[in-house]
């Protein structure tokens, strides 16, 4: 199980964003709001959702992508880190946490629907 300490301070930074929480993940965390995921915590470091819409503040910040090792090739996430002085202060985390949420539901994978069985009245033998 990973140290919880960083992810109650990650929360705690959050508290003004309301309603987020984390769940412990592949031995990390995934920050939630709504049941969306928008970040995530992964070796005490922080990372959220990021698309074409935000990745220029992670830019500009000189921040870079989640990578993990997956089958003998580095795997790129689009999770970002959030940077330090982001972290530290819980008003600029919010925003930046309202834009990764946004980006979280905007590309939300919804269940595909199945498709309906179809049930046919058995067929009278009888004439």
């Amino acid at each position: 199980m990973p140290d919880a300490t960083f992810k109650d301070f990650v929360i705690d930074q959050l508290r003004t964003f309301g309603g987020a929480g984390a769940r412990a993940m592949f031995g990390g965390f995934g920050i939630y709001k709504g049941g969306v995921m928008f970040g995530l915590i992964a070796t005490d470091e922080l990372y959220f959702k990021v698309d074409d819409t935000n990745r220029p503040d992670f830019e500009a910040r000189k921040s870079k992508p989640f990578v993990y090792e997956g089958k003998g090739k580095p795997i790129s996430m689009s999770y970002w880190r959030v940077p330090d002085d982001v972290l530290e202060d819980p008003d600029q985390l919010k925003e930046w946490a309202m834009k990764a949420f946004d980006v979280a539901l905007k590309n939300r994978k919804t269940p595909k629907a199945q498709p309906r069985r179809r049930f046919h009245a058995a067929r009278s033998t009888r004439r």
